[in-house]
């Protein structure tokens, strides 16, 4: 079995620490993928502090992967040794119920295999994510990475990048729609610059000013700061979507009021408490309040194919992994613009 060096977190809210652990044999239909570098989600801290409950530890985190094809099955054929591959947020599903048919298994009914912090399909073996030197996938969930696209800012797209790009794409937002995006951070700058590919008015609304120049320099049209008591008021009804990156405890029903008729509003953001939801918002105006995960296999493949195209891809900083618990310290103060990157090639 392939012996794997990572890091991990040995119990909740633990520093991140070396840990060495075996992986799968390579089967008929797997790649065994050297891992170059790996994003670091806000889920990441969230689940290494079991915020959400249910962590498994040890914990290696991580599923914004990309790396170097070094091993094919006998019976692959969609990747050859030296092919550049990603992993996104899981590894694999149950294929057999209707979302999983449809192309959308991360709404999986039966078992959605996480990359890290869940189980394998035998619901016993703990998957281990991509803070670490390889990893063993089915094709059929690895990800083919555009050449065009470097392989470092390329790794957050399979996690920030999807789960703004499907909400977008599943409500159709393009030319002629007025979107606003609520916070710039990880999920925030990748939304603004998929919302401007694809064609929309993009809109910035962030608690305070200090990254206006960002917003512009990203592709937003207007940026608004929504601590000044009378921007709620002066964008009323101006919004033909709103896609809320935001999690930390804020008022829905407020964005709720800059829909216009008809007007969406989609979290993708998660915050840690729930967020009281008047009735009269909606129903004044037939406004929508939606949610989104990530995005199936296909979906994050065409994704990672219009970023190519459009040359969108993350605004990153680069760590070695000896760096991670710092980085994550800087995390819970926002102190990055905007996605920290692990380089892996300390490890191998």
């Amino acid at each position: 079995m392939p012996t794997t060096r990572g890091y991990a977190a040995m119990k909740a809210g633990s520093p991140l620490e070396p840990f060495t652990f075996s992986r799968r044999e390579v089967g008929p239909h797997d790649l065994l993928i050297r891992i170059e570098y790996c994003g670091i989600c806000h889920s990441d801290l969230h689940q290494v502090r079991d915020e959400w409950g249910g962590s498994i530890f040890p914990m290696v985190p991580g599923h914004e992967i990309v790396g170097t094809v070094d091993r094919v099955g006998d019976a692959v054929t969609g990747f050859r040794v030296g092919d550049r591959a990603g992993v996104g947020c899981f590894v694999d599903s149950c294929r057999k119920c209707e979302p999983c048919q449809k192309g959308l298994e991360q709404y999986c009914e039966d078992h959605l295999v996480l990359t890290y912090s869940g189980t394998e399909r035998d619901r016993r073996t703990p998957t281990y994510g991509g803070y670490s030197t390889q990893i063993v996938v089915d094709e059929r969930y690895a990800l083919r990475i555009p050449a065009v696209l470097s392989p470092e800012a390329a790794a957050p797209l399979l996690c920030a990048g999807i789960t703004t790009y499907s909400p977008l794409r599943h409500w159709g937002v393009g030319r002629g729609h007025r979107l606003a995006v609520v916070g710039l951070g990880g999920l925030g700058h990748l939304a603004v610059k998929l919302g401007a590919a694809f064609g929309a008015e993009v809109a910035v609304l962030s608690h305070t000013d200090r990254k206006r120049d960002d917003a512009k320099r990203l592709g937003a049209a207007e940026f608004f700061t929504t601590s000044a008591p009378e921007t709620f008021s002066l964008l009323s009804r101006r919004f033909d979507f709103i896609l809320d990156t935001v999690s930390a405890p804020h008022d829905y029903n407020a964005y709720l009021e800059l829909l216009k008729t008809d007007g969406t509003m989609i979290l993708v953001g998660a915050p840690e408490t729930a967020m009281p939801l008047e009735a009269f918002p909606l129903i004044l105006r037939r406004r929508r309040l939606a949610g989104s995960l990530i995005g199936g296999i296909r979906e994050t493949q065409e994704m990672l194919d219009f970023c190519a195209s459009h040359r969108v891809a993350a605004d990153i900083e680069v760590i070695p992994i000896q760096q991670v618990n710092a980085a994550y310290d800087r995390l819970l103060r926002a102190d990055v613009r905007y996605r920290f990157v692990i380089d892996l090639s300390s490890l191998a």
